[in-house]
């Protein structure tokens, strides 16, 4: 079975600018450690996967092609940092167009995982808000909050049913919680 970790992007991996978009490459900026934790995700034998609602598309804030411009580029440098990306989910739909794949929906989820046996018990999910917790929640898979990104404002919502199963500073911290 593979070992598999599903991580949000904006505030997670890269700064989210709380109130905009990352509308192109100037603007994707990583969080401090982020590309450390990702090396040690991958030297432990985890397959990541992204999970990223990008709403600015959907809601005409900035074109696709400006998405994976900066995709494309991101993935660049996690190659130089032998960082290997197993497949990369996005949403598209702007925030109110109701579709199944913006979190805490499912179906980029589901879409992902087709064809792979993985253990649920085993397979984690960071991320930065309370969507991703209940999105994790509803796949059943464990959840991690990290409180970069909207993290410092979405912890105190973090309560019953969406209480995640770890809470971490950061995605650095957050690797230092997955077994080896």
């Amino acid at each position: 079975m593979r070992k598999i970790i599903f991580i949000d992007r904006d505030g997670v991996i890269n700064v989210d600018p709380i109130g905009d978009y990352v509308k192109k490459w100037e603007d994707f900026k990583f969080e401090e450690g982020a590309l450390a934790a990702l090396k040690k995700m991958c030297d432990r034998g985890f397959e990541i996967i992204l999970i990223s609602n990008q709403a600015g598309i959907g809601d005409g804030v900035y074109p696709e092609s400006a998405l994976w411009d900066i995709h494309e580029k991101m993935l660049q440098v996690f190659r130089e940092h032998k960082i290997k990306i197993f497949s990369t989910q996005y949403c598209l739909h702007g925030k109110n167009a109701g579709c199944a794949c913006r979190k805490p929906q499912i179906g980029l989820f589901k879409e992902a995982v087709k064809g792979i046996s993985y253990d649920p018990a085993k397979t984690f999910f960071i991320g930065d808000k309370v969507s991703d917790m209940e999105a994790g929640k509803r796949f059943g898979i464990r959840t991690i909050f990290v409180r970069t990104g909207h993290g410092t404002h979405d912890e105190p919502k973090l309560k019953g049913d969406l209480r995640p199963d770890f809470i971490a500073n950061n995605l650095n911290d957050a690797a230092e919680l997955l077994a080896p």
